[in-house]
């Protein structure tokens, strides 16, 4: 039977955010959390931008590693052979990517001024693909950019195009949030019988209905005959009004009465990982966690209604659809109110070697020490605020990785 996979887009569409962002050594961390999850795949960043060659190549070193793996790190480019061959040249390690062009007639006279028909779209986006396949990449999906927009019979000749030159899977992308989940459910589904191949759902969430019509698009592939992947972030963030939340897609496939009875829920996955992924994502976009965030924020369980209070008292299941302990939570959380000692771009060999002493990590000698140490107070630099328990290991672990990803050479 077809299944879901996860391709998690927060290194892509997420650093896309207006004002926010992540450090180079912040995107490592999200793909480790990403793996350790058990995510099929994380679209980690731009592989033609030369500010994110460093970044894209040490992580592809430590999925050679082994380190990030089994998780597939992916690239996205324009559906131009230019990109694809810019991207070769950079990131001569990669073998997974997805090419992006806009298909809707309304782009086609706004966005590309009339200058790509859309037979000229289908032609960059098979060309592109070919170009990638002919140097070294393994999987390529193609992108249809606000594909909700763009009529169903253009989508099937896009999505047959697509898999003419070999293209995996077609991105569905609601790129405007305007779909709804009745709608998006008979057009992936139509997607799937008609082209054959499977279909990604990327869905935004400018009506509040991203993970709804995530999870119903992937319905209707599935039920179409093809496997189905969703595109999510982790805490929901994005463009605009955000991106499919990690966790609300995953929580949905597993208990949403339309779906537990399909068994769609992604087998890989743990979510057990999930609240200290998105304890990190808030830390590291600086963003809080809304106090009413599925599953993770501080009010999923909490309860103060007298009814609802001794309901949950008597047996959860009659105000909580899911145990807090799936999700990591429920472990008491130390906070230190004495002594202290932190690590900064500013601090010394002994303090150093102090914290690096409570996080069980040790050096053969001084000279490893040492060097560790420099590298830490770069990563302070880099990042602009304290390094996380999971950092300070990562650059202990990985000095090498760590300090390509942390070096920027601009061109």
């Amino acid at each position: 039977m077809p299944r879901v996979y996860i391709i998690d887009v927060t290194n892509r569409d997420g650093v896309q955010t207006s004002r926010i962002g992540l450090s180079k050594l912040e995107k490592t961390l999200i793909n480790w959390y990403l793996n350790e999850m058990g995510v099929f795949q994380s679209e980690f960043g731009f592989p033609f931008t030369f500010h994110e060659t460093n970044y894209l190549n040490a992580n592809l070193d430590l999925a050679e590693m082994g380190v990030l793996k089994p998780i597939r790190l992916e690239g996205w480019v324009r559906a131009l052979k230019s990109d694809v061959d810019l991207a070769f040249k950079l990131c001569p390690q990669i073998r997974h990517l997805n090419l992006s062009i806009s298909t809707s007639p309304i782009m086609l006279e706004l966005k590309f001024q009339g200058k790509f028909s859309f037979a000229s779209v289908i032609k960059s986006m098979q060309d592109a693909v070919k170009a990638a396949y002919a140097q070294g990449a393994e999987t390529v999906g193609v992108n249809a950019e606000d594909a909700s927009r763009t009529g169903i019979e253009s989508l099937i000749e896009f999505g047959l195009g697509a898999k003419e030159v070999g293209a995996k899977r077609v991105r569905y992308c609601d790129t405007l949030g305007a779909d709804d989940p009745l709608t998006i459910y008979t057009r992936l589904k139509e997607l799937a019988q008609k082209t054959k191949i499977p279909w990604e759902m990327h869905c935004h969430n400018d009506l509040g209905m991203a993970v709804a019509c995530s999870v119903a698009g992937a319905r209707g592939i599935v039920e179409g005959g093809q496997d189905a992947y969703i595109n999510t972030c982790i805490n929901a963030v994005g463009e605009r009004a955000g991106n499919a939340d990690l966790l609300s897609v995953l929580l949905a496939l597993k208990y949403a009465s339309g779906f537990k009875e399909l068994d769609l829920f992604p087998p890989e996955i743990k979510l057990n990982k999930i609240w200290a992924f998105a304890k990190y994502a808030s830390y590291a976009f600086g963003l809080p966690i809304p106090y009413n965030q599925v599953g993770v924020g501080s009010n999923a369980f909490a309860h103060e209604s007298g009814i609802h209070a001794d309901g949950a008292l008597k047996n959860r299941r009659n105000y909580e659809l899911y145990d807090y302990e799936e999700l990591g939570r429920g472990e008491p959380e130390l906070v230190e109110t004495g002594r202290m000692i932190t690590v900064g771009e500013y601090s010394g060999i002994k303090g150093f070697r102090n914290v690096f002493g409570n996080l069980e990590v040790e050096f053969k000698n001084d000279a490893e020490a040492t060097r560790v140490l420099e590298l830490v107070r770069y990563a302070n630099v880099h990042t602009q605020k304290p390094l996380t328990r999971e950092e300070l290991i990562f650059v202990a672990k990985y000095p090498d990785q760590a300090k390509k990803i942390m070096t920027v050479t601009p061109p």
